[in-house]
């Protein structure tokens, strides 16, 4: 990828009732030292000021208003409607270093096989900047594995060939929250996933509206890897892996559940977890 403004870089925001922190998102696309080909923003169904705030941005950023339909479903649809032969991500309370874009676009001229990159990142919570756990820590290539146990993979920090979308699909639209966690499992199941070492994304958490804060994310990661260990994406080390970390997901959430008076839901996630430990494999599982 030639590293100048004709860029064929495709920038997708999604947003919902984020005019409070949107604007920083979006001052940093347009800061970058490689400037894209685009800006995409998808309001999700806003009823705040947030069309307002994007109508000053006038034709530096090309808007679409839809119905509330779910970040992913925003995602999927600014990535149809791009014209970029890459795309990079950025969640609307995110930002980026302004050599962000560049960074990337070099890093994809000298690795021409590469499909998807991400960077590091510096972590906010609350206004305070926190030093990542050792779990959290990227790995860099063939990350599958380590990818089962937490997401290890964000948004905001990757640029990825449009073409990868053809080839794994795009983000699955009923999952409220772990959406990308389900993306990166079927890419990574057999595309590398490069690190750049460099904190060129800001992400912030600790904020109410956080959709991590009012969802299980166990639950949908249990669904995700429910669909692939049934899948014939896997090969058998990879099954066997996933297999694992599904049996003892089944095992934390139903208890979790029964702990809090959920005593369907924890009979449901407790008899899979059995069924799961009895077969060895999820081929005859249902949830």
């Amino acid at each position: 990828m030639e590293n100048t403004a004709s860029s064929q870089i495709s920038v997708i925001i999604p947003t919902c009732n984020r005019a409070w922190t949107l604007a920083r998102a979006v001052d940093s696309v347009l800061a970058q030292t490689l400037r894209p080909k685009e800006i995409i923003v998808v309001d999700d169904g806003s009823t705040d000021d947030t069309p307002d705030l994007l109508a000053e941005y006038g034709r530096r950023i090309r808007v679409f208003t839809r119905s509330n339909q779910g970040v992913s479903a925003a995602r999927n649809f600014g990535i149809r409607h791009s014209s970029g032969d890459y795309i990079a991500l950025l969640d609307s309370d995110d930002q980026w270093k302004p050599e962000k874009l560049a960074c990337q676009a070099a890093f994809f001229s000298t690795h021409p096989e590469a499909l998807i990159c991400q960077t590091q990142e510096i972590w906010i919570r609350k206004g305070k900047r926190v030093n990542p756990m050792q779990k959290h820590k990227k790995p860099s290539g063939m990350i599958f594995e380590p990818s089962l146990h937490r997401c290890l993979v964000s948004p905001s920090a990757v640029m990825m060939k449009k073409e990868i979308f053809d080839l794994k699909g795009m983000f699955n639209e009923d999952f409220a929250v772990c959406e990308d966690y389900d993306l990166w499992l079927r890419i990574s199941s057999d595309i590398p996933i490069y690190l750049i070492d460099k904190p060129l994304t800001v992400k912030y958490g600790g904020h109410d509206d956080q959709l991590s804060c009012s969802h299980s994310q166990d639950r949908y990661r249990i669904a995700s890897l429910m669909h692939l260990v049934q899948s014939d994406a896997l090969g058998l080390e990879q099954k066997a892996a996933a297999t694992a970390v599904l049996q003892e997901k089944c095992r934390i959430y139903g208890n979790g559940c029964k702990k809090r008076g959920k005593t369907a839901e924890a009979q449901t996630y407790l008899a899979l977890y059995r069924r799961l430990s009895e077969k060895g494999c999820a081929k005859d599982c249902e949830i």
